[in-house]
């Protein structure tokens, strides 16, 4: 570990339903609840963060579900598809489940890597990927699906924009990226910092109309740093390329910069520290309501207001 980025931190999506998409990701896909809380802006809203066992950066999907804010539209300016990394040979299992809970299936390839690619309820875009090298971090599983089938986390996220050279340069001189493999209109970048969650592929399209966040669409995408240190180097570095930043935000369990890549796409940079035990036990994640100190007076009517889960 080192003052580089160390691929991607979490991913942030829009839903429509709370129930639906957590009963999706938690029953469907077998990843784990790691934290139940709110937005920060809109605590009416909840936030929910999915991942491994420990919540680890690099398995983190976390979504805003605005209950009823319709469906968005994937398009050029936005993160369009995440892809999971998956255990070699899991594809047959994730086909077949997939299947029996209703959910349309495609099989593909990129850059050499079998995948299949879905939609989750809202209709945002998910690709299983079996990678080419070895994934060795550890899994959540349940009683339908086992170690050698579970989710391991990111494998890559894929952006849509009308033009990849600005973005690239954004992801080569500031974040550490290196352009690795080029196939028509699609790039793919990759940092040696770390062995997973570490690529982020781009299809360049100038005919795509720009995409609208709604349900079903990434809201951004949070790459990973060691600590708020680090951190602030970052901010310094993305200043110096002429880009605006926000300050460093305290997002409970990590720490956070945000900021608009050329193409479109709100990146945002996060901490490792201090993580998501800070608040309850690794065997509690996700079981409790935690609320941000500011929120906590208002437990009650927060409570009253957020959507029923059971």
């Amino acid at each position: 570990m080192d003052n580089r980025i160390l691929g991607l931190h979490h991913i942030t999506a829009i839903a429509d339903n709370a129930k639906r998409n957590l009963d999706f990701y938690t029953k469907v896909l077998g990843v784990r609840l790691v934290k139940k809380t709110v937005n920060f802006d809109d605590p009416g809203t909840y936030h929910f963060y999915f991942g491994n066992e420990n919540g680890t950066p690099g398995t983190i999907l976390t979504f805003f579900p605005w209950e009823g804010i319709g469906k968005g539209t994937n398009g050029s300016g936005m993160a369009t598809h995440i892809g999971y990394s998956v255990p070699k040979g899991s594809l047959e299992f994730w086909k077949n489940r997939l299947k029996a809970f209703n959910v349309e299936v495609e099989e593909g390839e990129v850059f050499g890597e079998k995948m299949i690619s879905f939609t989750d309820p809202d209709g945002l875009q998910l690709q299983f990927i079996e990678p080419s090298g070895d994934d060795n971090r550890k899994v959540w599983t349940t009683d339908d699906i086992k170690d050698e089938n579970a989710l391991k986390g990111f494998h890559n996220v894929t952006l849509t924009l009308r033009k990849a050279e600005p973005t690239i340069k954004v992801l080569t001189d500031i974040l550490g990226y290196d352009l690795k493999k080029q196939e028509g209109e699609r790039y793919r970048l990759a940092t040696d910092a770390i062995d997973t969650a570490n690529l982020v592929d781009i299809i360049e399209n100038d005919t795509v109309p720009a995409g609208r966040n709604a349900a079903g669409t990434n809201h951004h995408i949070a790459f990973r740093v060691k600590d708020d240190n680090v951190l602030m180097e970052y901010r310094e570095k993305v200043l110096s390329a002429g880009l605006s930043i926000t300050p460093k935000i305290n997002r409970d369990y990590f720490y956070s910069l945000y900021f608009r890549e050329p193409g479109g796409v709100l990146f945002e940079i996060a901490t490792d520290n201090p993580g998501f035990t800070v608040d309850e036990p690794l065997n509690e994640l996700g079981k409790n309501l935690k609320l941000p100190v500011q929120y906590e007076g208002m437990r009650g009517k927060i409570e009253e207001v957020l959507p029923n889960l059971s």
